[in-house]
């Protein structure tokens, strides 16, 4: 997706308390930026943030904490807003009121915004940080043959995730495109991952998540608007 500069975007992420704008300092040590010691789980292509916004603040009494990644500043500085505004706090870019909003996020203690290119994602992340699970929703398709290596799951890229992943550690996936998903399922066969379970229709399956919400993206809204059908599996290393 492409969305116009913000200029407000970099001071924003800047003055955060939930953005982390060094994530290979973090490598192997990701539960050290966490109060809670607890299972993190991760979003690759975090967008506008309302997936990952919805999710921390549902599971914001649970034993979870979250990391979301995006490699585009203005992205960055929607989804900081949309955590903000989940969370109930006013978002303001007015400088007499930064410090006054710095506190007001301390609130906000199980999720983590970080800047960085997924295709390069061992740099950030090591098997010391043992990560549960990897949300990867509505990604770039790529279509075309000779990109198909930068899809988020493509096999390249699923090699990648093994090597900073829990054993049995899970991947949700979700998208609207026919191809990729096709793909997708032969990409993690290849890769020696389980697909715990599929559908080629998430609007008629009940309790696909095992017993946690589907929280809709708000790419998810637009395709059902259209009548596309999503597409889902769960996959297990």
């Amino acid at each position: 997706m492409r969305i116009r500069f913000k200029p407000w975007a970099r001071e924003e992420l800047e003055t955060s308390q939930f953005y982390i704008d060094n994530p290979q300092d973090y490598k192997n040590k990701w539960k050290s930026v966490f109060e809670k010691q607890a299972p993190i789980h991760i979003e690759l292509g975090c967008g506008k943030g309302n997936f990952i916004a919805k999710l921390s603040k549902l599971n914001a009494e649970k034993n979870i904490n979250y990391i979301a990644i995006d490699l585009v500043d203005a992205m960055l500085g929607i989804a900081k807003r949309n955590i903000e505004l989940e969370y109930g706090i006013r978002t303001t870019i007015q400088k007499e009121e930064i410090e006054n909003e710095i506190e007001k996020q301390k609130i906000i203690k199980n999720v983590k915004l970080t800047r960085y290119d997924i295709s390069m994602i061992t740099n950030i992340f090591g098997k010391k940080d043992n990560i549960e699970r990897i949300y990867i929703n509505f990604c770039n398709p790529w279509p075309r043959g000779k990109h198909h290596k930068k899809r988020l799951t493509h096999e390249r890229q699923l090699e990648q995730y093994k090597t900073f992943m829990k054993n049995g550690g899970e991947i949700f996936f979700k998208t609207d495109d026919d191809n990729l998903f096709s793909d997708s399922i032969g990409y993690f066969e290849k890769s020696g991952y389980k697909i715990i379970k599929k559908t080629y229709d998430l609007s008629n399956k009940s309790n696909f998540w095992n017993g946690e919400e589907n929280i809709e993206t708000e790419h998810e809204k637009m395709f059902k608007k259209e009548g596309i059908k999503i597409k889902a599996l769960i996959a297990s290393i």
